[in-house]
């Protein structure tokens, strides 16, 4: 019959299929990859190869697994043999959950953040999470960006640092339906959870700790075009604390783009003397520019702090280790991070009654070292 039918008659096709046609036997599946094979190994291959169903193989990858011993055995060896991989967002279907938070930081290779972002890590794992980290480099519109494509990939959490961000950013994380916790900076108006303090605050003390010891001639050195940034709020309490002690605020020198490094500091150092040749003390937005400007002021053979007192911000490790060791705001970075995974694993703790966005306030320390002195001792 099949000989004899017009080539493209439906009367004798089945499923596509010639009517007598034999499907051919499949030969028994193997736990061996094929070294030619170019899709994935998925969870049915796993369940075929080990005489499982699905159910099974995914509860034998569990830690807790309710599968007896030899029957688990049994799996994860050809779960090893065949190179299979979970894939953690198929498991998120059912539970909704996606396994990672998003982490936005600034700077790679600022201290401060990488110590948040091991900490952060440190505490996520303790719940099973994992981070996927992104690096703004102080752009608002990069970090516009990065916040759209994070958010797309469902996490259980956004984790940025506040440097003032976009319109967009503020819409489209306070329409994201996971926690949006910002550190470092206590923003005025915060989209959901803080962890951090007010820069303003901090350097507005650090500032009035210098005014005690008897520095009248202050300078502030910062970053150019900051105008949304940490150094602009450590600017801002400069400016309130020497308005408030009836000194004029405006001695302020701003020179490159944030974040502002050793070298930038000490080639600063020329141009703001040459603008305040009366100053007694330099206070830098950073210890990397403190730094520098000691080195450089060492250069020229003027004391510190015998003829100058120089201050820094953030107790980096070339704060302490200078000679003479800086004066510095005190923050504890580890802290920070150690903070926003416990309250990550807070929120996502299904029991957890919070109502309402939670505060958390790391307060900085100023505290005074050898680059400075009691002007009347």
């Amino acid at each position: 019959m099949w000989a004899s039918a017009p080539p493209n008659s439906q009367a004798h096709l089945r499923d596509g299929r010639p009517e007598g046609y034999v499907l051919p036997v499949p030969s028994p599946v193997s736990a061996v990859p094929d070294p030619e094979r170019k899709t994935a190994v998925t969870m049915r291959d796993v369940a075929r190869a080990a005489g499982v169903s699905r159910m099974t193989v995914s509860r034998a990858l569990k830690k807790d697994s309710p599968v007896s011993e030899d029957t688990r055995q049994r799996i994860l060896k050809v779960v090893r043999d065949m190179n299979y991989v979970p894939d953690q967002m198929a498991g998120s279907l059912t539970t909704k959950r996606s396994g990672f938070v998003a982490v936005l930081v600034p700077s790679l290779n600022n201290l401060h953040f990488a110590e948040t972002v091991q900490a952060l890590t440190e505490e996520l794992e303790v719940f099973g999470q994992q981070i996927l980290l992104g690096h703004t480099d102080y752009s608002a519109e990069r970090e516009e960006q990065l916040v759209e494509a994070m958010l797309r990939r469902r996490p259980e959490a956004i984790v940025l640092s506040y440097d003032g961000h976009s319109d967009r950013t503020v819409q489209l994380l306070s329409e994201a339906s996971v926690p949006v916790i910002e550190l470092w900076e206590r923003p005025e108006e915060p989209i959901g959870h803080t962890i951090g303090f007010s820069n303003r605050a901090a350097a507005a003390q650090m500032t009035d700790a210098l005014l005690a010891q008897g520095y009248r001639n202050l300078v502030f050195l910062c970053e150019d075009g900051d105008d949304w940034t940490r150094g602009a709020a450590r600017r801002a309490g400069f400016r309130q604390a020497m308005e408030r002690a009836g000194l004029p605020g405006d001695r302020v020198l701003p020179v490159g783009k944030p974040p502002m490094s050793i070298e930038d500091g000490a080639a600063a150092l020329g141009p703001l003397l040459a603008r305040f040749p009366d100053v007694d003390c330099i206070f830098c937005v950073s210890d990397a520019a403190a730094y520098g400007v000691q080195s450089a002021l060492k250069s020229r053979g003027v004391a510190v702090p015998e003829q100058m007192g120089v201050a820094g911000f953030g107790n980096f490790e070339v704060s302490r280790f200078a000679s003479p060791s800086i004066s510095t705001v005190v923050v504890d970075s580890k802290r920070i991070g150690r903070e926003a995974g416990r309250l990550i694993g807070a929120l996502l703790d299904e029991k957890d009654g919070r109502n309402g966005p939670v505060r958390i306030n790391i307060d900085p320390a100023p505290t005074l070292r050898a680059s400075t002195k009691p002007l009347n001792s």
